[in-house]
């Protein structure tokens, strides 16, 4: 299966490729000694990763991606370094070479800088607050801590030895785990960089925040999902998406012509994050923001046969948003939602260099936050007695959408049986399981049956979901159905 998209594509592509001639991006550092000293923590810890044998957790090998367009350049395949245990990683370590880790060559991003940079996006790159209201009394969860739950045991998608699910946090580099039964925390433990107090990136979640703004805003009247895309956005009339509804944005079946493969540096992917990096000079008559390149992207078939992961799908889809609801996705989540729950933290997105909103990638918020959103979802929109969201819109989503277009996709071949809607995945198993996904192992998982919630953070060296989704997705059902057994 094709690597998921990059959520934070539009600047992580685009400040890994700061100098896209040079042949070394590393190079481009204004103090390269500084830089070489994340080289040289990442091959230390690569060699601990060889010989580290944790007593109490089975170490696994992990491969990834350099994060810079030059290694892409070389022949070298799209898997070719090892990653040491997690267990090895500890926040002291990589906040001493804070100063190595820069958004503008990509060090930030690179492995094991990455388990610091995305509990600290705000350090690196200009961002856009989503305020919690402080007259809100927060809103506590109970808690029913369940030590059984680390015993629980599940068989890996592909595997032949059942794992623990304690053990399969480490292998996907969990930075926070929570899980809420009935609305109580049933579990919570914090790892790397993150802390209670912390905000973490949350990669492509953001795009199920924008997709379920999106259809509160349908379920009010305010958004016509069949609708030309261009009766909200005239701007658009002679892009690819001059022909596309707005459904088919919203459920990500629309057929732009542009890649996200980014072990292709000349993939579109990279163009846009140049165009929404702020730190990069737009020469004149270049894209200047976000959405400056939606105008530039071409239609390639027709639209709405087939589920097509695109990120500017999304960042077509927030500002549609915000030309509907007049604000934008950061002001319209916090009005909404944010200061009104009773959240324990701001969140924030990461902003172009016209303080539009990565509505696609960018935003950061804290574990028990999103806990709380994943709470709404699962009570059809109510939370404390109060109905924040329409249960129309809830509903929308966890009907699904288009099986068939879905899968016609190549994500049709390993999500078999699911669909996407409002930019939420939707499994379609007997438990009416629903979530938001994003790269490096951000996830929304929501159980309906099983009265569950789980929300993981992490900093997988590897993008892809391929990476989380044999140790993860069968580790979300065991632990599902142990709850359901209890009393």
């Amino acid at each position: 299966m094709k690597r998921f998209a990059l959520c934070l594509a539009t600047f992580v592509a685009s400040a890994v490729v700061a100098q896209n001639d040079v042949a070394d991006s590393r190079a481009a550092h204004p103090d390269r000694a500084v830089a070489q000293r994340i080289d040289r923590l990442h091959d230390r810890t690569e060699h601990r990763g060889a010989a580290h044998d944790h007593a109490a957790h089975s170490r696994s090998e992990y491969r990834g991606t350099a994060p810079d367009r030059a290694a892409h350049r070389s022949a070298a395949p799209a898997c070719d370094r090892t990653f040491a245990h997690p267990a090895d990683r500890t926040c002291d370590s990589l906040a001493a070479l804070r100063g190595a880790m820069s958004a503008r060559d990509g060090s930030f991003f690179r492995y094991p800088a990455l388990r610091y940079s995305v509990v600290h996006m705000r350090e690196f790159l200009p961002t856009v607050n989503v305020a919690r209201n402080n007259r809100v009394p927060l809103s506590r969860f109970a808690r029913d801590l369940d030590t059984g739950i680390d015993t629980v045991t599940f068989l890996p998608a592909g595997g032949s030895q059942r794992m623990t699910w304690r053990r399969s946090l480490d292998r996907n580099y969990t930075d926070g785990i929570l899980v809420l039964h009935r609305g109580r925390i049933v579990y919570e433990r914090y790892f790397g960089c993150l802390t209670e107090e912390g905000v973490h990136a949350v990669m492509s979640v953001t795009k199920s925040l924008t997709g379920l703004l999106a259809a509160m805003l349908v379920a009010e009247g305010r958004l016509e999902p069949s609708r030309p895309v261009t009766d909200y956005l005239p701007e658009l009339a002679e892009s690819g998406y001059g022909d596309a509804t707005v459904r088919e944005v919203m459920d990500m079946t629309t057929s732009i012509r542009y890649s996200e493969d980014y072990t292709d540096p000349a993939a579109d992917v990279w163009r846009f994050g140049d165009a929404g990096n702020p730190l990069l000079e737009h020469p004149a008559g270049t894209p200047q923001g976000y959405h400056d390149y939606l105008r530039t992207l071409r239609r390639e078939e027709r639209h709405g046969r087939v589920f097509g992961y695109r990120t500017v799908n999304a960042d077509v889809l927030g500002w549609i948003v915000e030309r509907a609801s007049g604000r934008s996705v950061a002001a319209l989540l916090e009005e909404r939602l944010w200061s009104r729950m009773g959240m324990e933290q701001d969140g924030y997105y990461l902003v172009d260099a016209l303080g539009v909103p990565f509505a696609g990638g960018g935003f950061s918020a804290a574990l028990r936050d999103l806990g709380r959103l994943g709470e709404l979802l699962r009570c059809d929109g109510r939370w404390r007695g109060r109905q924040l969201l329409p249960a129309a819109a809830v509903a929308d989503i966890r009907r699904g959408g288009d099986r068939e277009a879905f899968a016609r996709s190549p994500y049709g071949r390993t999500l078999t049986g699911w669909s996407y809607r409002d930019m939420w995945w939707v499994t379609h198993n007997d438990h009416g399981a629903f979530m938001a996904r994003g790269v490096h192992g951000q996830a929304i998982y929501i159980d309906p049956a099983a009265e569950m919630v789980i929300v993981r953070l992490a900093s997988n060296p590897q993008a892809s979901n391929t990476a989380n989704d044999p140790w993860s997705l069968p580790a979300y059902a065991a632990v599902a159905d142990y709850l359901m057994r209890r009393p």
